[in-house]
């Protein structure tokens, strides 16, 4: 199961994030996740919302340069290893991670990870071949 990331390209100035965010927030879009990686002159938001076909319409309406990417959500337990186990089922499967970071949830008996792999549907295959548990967009969006 896929999940829509939205990818922001915002100048690095003051007040920027501060718009973009307060634009969703005013659209009633709740954001689940979210990533921020600058350089000098820009920064990339990466984020995860509740309504993203919305999220995206009122982003390009406002003129926001932006991407849609697939990503997957894991389901990790909240135990050492628990990650490292992930990372080795997708390096023996020759799967590139790209990036990740966390995503916020309720349960806390888990860490909920949002990873971005070279090649997602193999990623997928691969992790759902070795029993690991995936989010599913109901649980992403609605939670």
């Amino acid at each position: 199961m896929f999940i829509r990331q939205i990818s922001i390209f915002i100048e690095n100035r003051p007040g920027r994030l501060a718009a973009v965010t307060q634009l969703l927030g005013d659209a009633g879009i709740d954001i689940r996740s979210l990533s921020l990686a600058d350089t000098k002159d820009f920064g990339i938001l990466r984020l995860i919302v509740n309504k993203p076909d919305m999220a995206i319409g009122v982003l390009k309406d406002a003129g926001c340069t932006i991407t849609v990417t697939n990503v997957v959500g894991v389901k990790i337990p909240d135990r050492p290893g628990g990650l490292a186990e992930i990372l080795q089922i997708l390096n023996r499967a020759d799967v590139n991670v790209e990036y990740m970071y966390a995503f916020v949830n309720r349960s806390s008996d888990r860490a909920d990870v949002i990873f971005r792999m070279d090649n997602e549907e193999k990623g997928l295959r691969v992790l759902q071949e070795n029993e690991v548990a995936i989010l599913s967009c109901d649980e992403v969006y609605d939670s």
